[in-house]
């Protein structure tokens, strides 16, 4: 019996091994097997962004650190004392109770089927989509297998950091087969979201060249609140007392609620961005082009920022990388 058990653990991990190498994503994958699971997903996204719309923004990030480190296998849900969501360039990393309930539902409609990492493509698209007022959208493939391994050093390795001067930054996306232009398209999520004090220090003591004088003064004064505060990345989700005492000319273009559209790319010609990585795109011919064109067609950056993230959805696990559907995100499950 026991020989039984052990030869059906083997045939499982081999047929999983042989998926995650096949790599093979289909539109509308549980039409059979889960019918309905996109429905799902969204309605609890919906929900949650109801509830804080911090959330959407999380999700948004979710799908960029998950799929640059080791493909998109949700390793970045697991935990671990070093896992991916441990590393200093994951800082801030939310929304993962969001994902554990709705993996929860989705278990309970169809155990064992749908795995963490197609359940976090679809709660990304169906955020951005949420913050985007559906401009932003694609037709997410699905068919992943979850990764089981997850390692902090993996992330700080992948992942581009916000000092990245633009070469860095033009050779970390090369890695993982995107252009310049799409490394500016992707970049553009930081319309919507928060960072941290410590991802942006450099920037307080930067020339005037790099940063509005008057914007570091805000940035100065908040991150001078406590040891390591958070701020909005986009200048226009500040809090107007804030502004009316730094920037007082940008009240009038200080939105009511935060909005995944072009505004980072007026931001950054206006030198009021947070980050050091930001402001390097527009220090090279190509990606400073890309930042005056996509801050010139809001419906261009739509469109192609949709299409940006379902290539990254797509990026493969390693070769020979074993895979699994998990039972619960945060875990590998136990044979």
């Amino acid at each position: 019996m026991m020989r039984s058990a052990a030869l059906v653990v083997a045939v499982v991990l081999a047929v999983a091994v042989a998926a995650a190498e096949a790599g093979e994503l289909k539109v509308g994958y549980y039409d059979k097997s889960c019918r309905g699971v996109e429905n799902v997903v969204k309605w609890h996204v919906i929900k949650a962004i109801k509830a804080d719309r911090k959330v959407g923004a999380a999700l948004v990030r979710l799908i960029f650190h998950d799929c640059f480190v080791r493909g998109c296998d949700a390793s970045v849900l697991l935990d671990g004392p070093d896992s991916e969501k441990t590393a200093p360039i994951n800082i801030g990393l939310a929304a993962f109770e969001v994902l554990d309930e709705i993996k929860e539902a989705v278990e309970d409609r169809c155990p064992g089927v749908v795995s963490c990492s197609d359940i976090l493509i679809y709660a990304a698209r169906d955020a951005a989509s949420a913050m985007s007022n559906g401009h932003v959208y694609f037709d997410a493939p699905a068919g992943r297998l979850d990764g089981m391994v997850s390692r902090a050093a993996d992330a700080q390795a992948d992942l581009p950091d916000s000092t990245f001067t633009i070469e860095e930054l033009i050779q970390n996306f090369k890695r993982k087969n995107f252009t310049i232009e799409e490394m500016v398209i992707l970049s553009g999520a930081h319309a919507i979201g928060v960072g941290h004090c410590s991802s942006f220090r450099a920037r307080l003591t930067a020339p005037q060249e790099q940063i509005l004088p008057a914007y570091r003064g805000l940035l100065a004064g908040k991150c001078g609140a406590g040891p390591d505060p958070i701020v909005v990345n986009n200048i226009r989700d500040e809090d107007p007392k804030a502004i009316a005492a730094s920037v007082p000319s940008f009240l009038p273009k200080l939105r009511k609620i935060e909005f995944l559209d072009n505004s980072y790319y007026h931001n950054n010609l206006a030198r009021i961005v947070t980050f050091n990585s930001d402001w390097q795109l527009l220090t090279e011919k190509e990606s400073r082009g890309h930042v005056h064109e996509y801050a010139e067609n809001g419906t261009l950056w739509d469109e192609d920022f949709s299409d940006s993230l379902l290539k990254l959805s797509k990026l493969p696990l390693p070769k020979g990388s074993k895979g699994e559907i998990r039972k619960k995100c945060r875990y590998v499950n136990h044979y």
